[in-house]
């Protein structure tokens, strides 16, 4: 875990080359690896940190890898990256850009909990037994169910239903949504479809299914493009929810036919 914060600095994520001293008085540089050197990295408020800091994770979560002088770093793999933003006190703090919430496999909006929910809170955090987090899966576990979910296979028409969806997004497009071309800046990218895909996949995995439907294409569809389209001016003036935006797509945009 990184709490993210203002005065917060690339090197302090990935690492930085350290000048060592021998005993014999010779100098070296050794690299010193950064928190970044994980397998799940939370970035606790990560708008609060300057875009500068924001950008050091651009490297490692699209190649998987940490660039520092001339010399390029494997991360090991998985990688995963969570992040968190506050609501609230939105002083001081800076958007992420857009290339770097693409990144983001899925958004999530975490609501209140509700009344049972707050029970399990209290039961874990208030009585004099501390729960205790055990490993579920190991790393050789969780590369073989990634690999297994990827071999799900998709039938060409349910994947031109998730590209179709991906384009009504964008207000420049024949598959533009009434609602697209009216407050949509920019729609989501490709990544957007990959994601569609790969959260397809693993649903219908979850489901018992070794296929995609258009029901597995549209149960993650919010938090898989909501952060990817980009209100113009009259959606933010109005305060247009994306996820209004794609309900309207899903509704309107039909299924392929049999």
């Amino acid at each position: 875990r990184i709490q993210f914060t203002p005065d917060l600095m690339p090197g302090d994520i990935v690492g930085s080359d350290v000048v060592h001293e021998s005993d014999t008085g010779e100098k070296h540089l050794d690299f010193q690896k950064g928190p970044i050197f994980t397998h799940i990295l939370l970035a606790d408020e990560i708008n609060r940190a300057t875009p500068k800091t924001q950008s050091a994770l651009l490297e490692a979560m699209q190649e998987r890898s940490v660039t520092v002088g001339t010399t390029t770093h494997q991360l090991q793999p998985p990688f995963f990256v969570l992040a968190t933003q506050n609501p609230l006190e939105m002083e001081g703090t800076y958007p992420l850009p857009e290339a770097q919430l693409d990144r983001f496999f899925y958004k999530l909006k975490i609501t209140y909990p509700e009344p049972h929910h707050m029970h399990e809170i209290m039961d874990r955090t208030t009585r004099r037994e501390e729960p205790e987090a055990g490993m579920v899966l190991d790393r050789d576990q969780i590369l073989v169910m990634r690999d297994t979910a990827r071999s799900v296979p998709i039938a060409r028409a349910v994947q031109d239903y998730a590209i179709r969806l991906t384009l009504a997004t964008h207000p420049d497009t024949p598959h533009a949504n009434p609602m697209t071309k009216q407050y949509v800046r920019f729609g989501a990218s490709p990544r957007g479809t990959q994601t569609l895909v790969i959260g397809g996949k693993v649903n219908a995995l979850l489901n018992g299914r070794v296929h995609v439907s258009c029901e597995d294409i549209r149960a993650f569809m919010l938090p898989a493009l909501r952060h990817r389209v980009l209100l113009n001016f009259e959606g933010e003036a109005e305060r247009i929810d994306t996820d209004t935006i794609l309900e309207a797509i899903m509704k309107d945009t039909p299924e392929p036919s049999e």
